[in-house]
């Protein structure tokens, strides 16, 4: 007898906006030198065995090859489960028109899945308030582990970005080989989803810009999209919303967003989630936390700027 379950599987985010290499690797190298984050998020407060995740990656772009490469690590703790990945990624860029650049990137590494076996509760197994050697626990399920058990397989994302003056575009796919994780008695697929991201930007003045953007989540059966706002102030301080979900039966949050740049080259941003669903009832909403280093200097041989001033008039 085969038991499917099915569920969301790539981590869930906030700060989307601030970290579009964790969707799209064809991402990387676009802000144009070297590019550190790192993500904290706690989801639904209160609610026991809760996601938390964490997130670090780091990108470059290669211009001697016209391109860009990254990395990524994630981990994520759900209940009983365990999950974590680490890629690589490459991708190529080419100019498009006066002002834009089209990447196309891959990125490949290993899914890692780990079933605690010692935190899993059955409406008829036997579970002694004081276990011992003697006295397992015993789930009276032949399929459960009694201890932890881990496997993994490998996995691969496909991306294409586009990056303008004013307008991004980008459209990814994860989990391209659908390779299962198995373990002794179970499996997990994880299967392949779509992204596709679009934001704008607005000079209202010249201190302060809005940026409204949407990332479309797919996996081709069921749909998730985040709506977005940030106005930022003299490229410093900004703060904004998001709305999570399109109809009565997909509406997951209300986010509110903010955050600054703690020096030129470190930023900080901060979402929490006001659960709209009927979770809503049983958690505290969810914080997520980013902190960002970018270099700000290109590293190795760049491309010459396109206006070179004579210093003696500067």
């Amino acid at each position: 007898v085969i038991n499917l379950t099915s569920a969301q599987q790539p981590a869930q985010y906030s700060l989307y906006n601030f970290n579009k290499f964790n969707f799209n690797p064809a991402y990387a190298g676009l802000d144009n030198s070297l590019s550190l984050t790192g993500v904290y998020r706690s989801q639904w407060v209160g609610l026991p065995g809760k996601p938390v995740t964490q997130n670090i990656n780091a990108h470059l772009p290669l211009y001697i090859f016209s391109g860009g490469v990254g990395f990524e690590f994630e981990n994520e703790t759900l209940g009983n489960w365990q999950q974590s990945k680490a890629m690589l990624a490459y991708n190529f860029q080419m100019p498009v028109g006066k002002t834009g650049i089209l990447s196309w990137g891959l990125s490949g590494g290993i899914l890692q899945r780990t079933l605690d076996g010692t935190r899993i509760i059955t409406p008829e197994g036997d579970y002694p308030s004081d276990p011992n050697p003697n006295d397992p626990i015993d789930h009276m399920d032949l399929i459960l582990p009694f201890a932890k058990e881990s496997a993994s397989a490998l996995a691969f994302n496909f991306g294409a970005f586009y990056q303008g003056e004013k307008l991004e575009v980008g459209l990814s796919a994860m989990n391209l080989t659908e390779q299962a994780v198995e373990l002794t008695n179970t499996f997990y697929k994880p299967e392949r989803t779509y992204f596709l991201y679009a934001g704008y930007n607005f000079d209202i003045s010249r201190n302060l810009t809005v940026n409204p953007s949407t990332l479309v989540k797919s996996n081709a059966v069921q749909t998730q999209i985040d709506f977005s706002v940030i106005i930022k102030y003299n490229d410093n301080i900004f703060l904004g919303a998001s709305f999570r979900g399109y109809d009565s039966d997909n509406t997951d949050a209300l986010i509110l967003i903010g955050g600054m740049k703690l020096s030129e080259k470190i930023s900080l941003a901060y979402s929490y989630d006001l659960s709209l669903s009927n979770l809503n009832t049983v958690n505290n909403g969810s914080h997520e936390i980013l902190l960002s280093y970018n270099l700000g200097k290109p590293i190795g041989k760049g491309k010459p700027p396109k206006v070179i001033y004579n210093p003696r008039f500067l």
